[in-house]
């Protein structure tokens, strides 16, 4: 295939200091050496940048933090630190009626234990949930759901 009549052949490509924008004119940021000229190390660190101020020797304040990993609570007590008391605690454990204590019962009821047997699922603690709370300062620290 050959180029359309009347439309200009293209030149060459474009150098380098035309593609990237490279003005020859403007000064170096640092000293370059000219031909034949060896680099002898002196001078040739670029100056500081404007508007830089030499680093102080200001001393570093350092802060350890300490993160705890997520606890899970579940039906046993936990070892843990409390959060409130910052102590190492095993957790108290308090059982309340939730919502599978209230399935059993009614679960019962439809099998026809209505003579005061529906009400075993209350005495049961497996089928509570668990409260843990701090021995030391009282703290409600989680919940276990059971349903």
């Amino acid at each position: 295939m050959s180029a359309p009549i009347g439309s200009p052949v293209p030149s060459a490509p474009p150098s380098y200091e035309e593609a990237v924008g490279i003005n020859m004119n403007y000064p170096q940021p640092y000293p370059v050496p000219g031909p034949g000229q060896k680099p002898d190390g002196k001078g040739m660190n670029p100056p500081p940048y404007m508007g830089q101020s030499a680093p102080a020797n200001n001393p570093v304040t350092v802060q350890t933090v300490y993160v705890q990993q997520p606890v899970v609570f579940y039906d046993r007590p936990v070892q843990m630190r409390c959060p409130s008391c910052n102590q190492m605690i095993v957790t108290r454990l308090s059982y309340e009626a939730g919502a599978l204590t209230w399935l059993s019962c009614g679960g019962l009821c439809l099998l026809g234990c209505v003579g005061g047997c529906c009400l075993f699922p209350f005495c049961i603690d497996a089928l509570k949930d668990v409260d843990h709370t701090c021995p030391n300062c009282n703290t409600l620290l989680g919940s276990y759901k059971r349903f």
